[in-house]
């Protein structure tokens, strides 16, 4: 057996032999990272949602994390896609500005 990542694994929930799924691919952007608000839950608290960036998933962990420190709030990385509680856009827009990213304030 080599160590090369074709081989097929037998699934137990299907009962059939399917090819391992592969990570993943988010869409390419067009160089624009989006920042949107978006609120939810019953008390309207709102999140800024910021998409596009091109980046690996170590660096995003690692701006996601540093967007928080400086923005002194939660947040999370799902799916390729920071969210930073509050309603913090104009602060993050300059932050990722600074970065050298080209900025675009999304939605409502």
């Amino acid at each position: 057996m080599g160590d090369d990542n074709s081989r097929l694994v037998y699934s137990t929930e299907s009962g059939r032999i399917e090819q391992p799924k592969e990570k993943a691919e988010r869409p390419k952007g067009d160089g624009i990272v989006r920042i949107q608000r978006q609120t939810s839950g019953p008390k309207g608290k709102g999140v800024c949602l910021i998409s596009g960036i091109d980046l690996d998933d170590d660096a995003l962990a690692k701006l996601a994390a540093e967007l928080k420190k400086k923005c002194g709030c939660g947040g999370a990385l799902k799916e390729g896609v920071i969210e930073i509680q509050g309603d913090k856009r104009d602060l993050l827009k300059s932050l990722l500005e600074a970065k050298g990213m080209k900025v675009k304030l999304a939605g409502g």
